[in-house]
């Protein structure tokens, strides 16, 4: 990464787009509020634009593609309890690892990183779908969107987590695969990897500055043996 740059002791690893794809978990539970409130099912497509900036934005976009702000802005409480009931009702039934995940993460435990997850998913979300995919083992500390006053790509949640593992920003390499997870990892001080295979935002992954792009989880792991192994 950076020649000279301290050694890695740990990595911040982001859920949705980077660990699991979950936009069919999306569909179903947009789609089951949007028929309550009579509006018309939407695709895969049009959400994967959508994902990444917690809950709220999710459901205030995907209802602004059919109303206005001020009948969003009257409806959205009772939108957001139909999402998060149905959310709830199917978390994780739909949703698959991507490739290389669970080697990745046994791969940085190995080398003794230690491992937290930050998403801006809500930590009541987040915690049972990590164990409902076998996650959970291999994280010391997660952290959802309403963990901290502020979601990526506020640095907040990134300084938060480096604070929890007592380690320094310089220490520690952020893995995600949006703008979201590279700007709060930039502002915080970290390092930081992206993978090409998730969703940020409907643009390329190459738009975003970062120390590297990995196709997995495995070779990011790969990448931060190279690196402390020419570290100070």
């Amino acid at each position: 990464m950076r020649a000279g740059a301290a050694g890695i002791r740990a990595a911040i690893i982001d859920l949705d787009g980077t660990m699991l794809d979950t936009v069919p978990d999306f569909e179903a539970a947009l789609n089951g509020m949007r028929a309550e409130l009579g509006l018309a099912p939407i695709t895969q497509d049009t959400i994967k634009p959508l994902v990444g900036k917690g809950s709220e934005k999710l459901v205030r976009d995907a209802l602004l593609l059919d109303w206005d702000a001020a009948r969003v802005d009257a409806a959205f409480e009772d939108a957001l309890a139909a999402y998060q009931r149905h959310y709830l009702a199917i978390n994780g039934q739909r949703s698959t690892l991507y490739e290389g995940v669970l080697d990745g993460l046994a791969a940085m435990r190995d080398q003794g990183l230690r491992l937290v997850c930050v998403t801006n998913k809500p930590i009541a979300f987040a915690l049972p779908l990590l164990d409902q995919k076998g996650l959970t083992p291999y994280f010391e500390r997660v952290f959802g969107g309403d963990s901290f006053a502020k979601k990526k790509p506020a640095p907040m949640p990134m300084l938060g987590a480096c604070a929890a593992l007592d380690l320094s920003p310089s220490q520690v390499v952020v893995i995600g695969d949006s703008s979201n997870d590279a700007e709060a990892a930039r502002a915080a001080g970290c390092f930081v990897l992206t993978v090409p295979y998730g969703y940020n935002h409907g643009r390329p992954i190459q738009e975003i500055n970062s120390d590297g792009i990995v196709s997995s989880l495995l070779e990011a792991a790969a990448l931060i043996t190279a690196h402390n192994q020419t570290s100070k």
